[in-house]
């Protein structure tokens, strides 16, 4: 299994109290998919210095360290493509520190 680092920018227009359970629900597919969860790191809610859309101002960041192998990245970008809570998701190779504190 490899380390991934995936950045996820969550729709939140209009529901705001809700953010805790679509990081649940990420979670919970990233499992489902084979991999293991190691932190998760919520940002914040920061608004977009390019508005593609008037309809999205605005997006909650955040940010899972994951272990997975490499071939359930291509089944997990398919599913949260088609997740309307997720707006944009990107996959980057984690270090061996990334996500840990000195």
């Amino acid at each position: 299994m490899k380390r991934y680092e995936g950045l996820f920018i969550l729709n939140t227009a209009g529901k705001e109290e809700g953010v805790k359970d679509v990081i649940d629900h990420i979670s919970a597919d990233i499992t489902a998919a084979g991999g293991k969860v190691e932190t998760v790191q919520k940002m914040d809610k920061r608004p977009f210095a390019r508005i593609a859309s008037k309809k999205h101002q605005s997006g909650f960041y955040v940010n899972f360290i994951f272990e997975s192998e490499p071939s359930t990245l291509t089944t997990l970008r398919g599913k949260f493509r088609l997740n309307e809570d997720v707006l944009r998701v990107v996959f980057t190779s984690a270090s061996a520190t990334a996500g840990q504190t000195a």
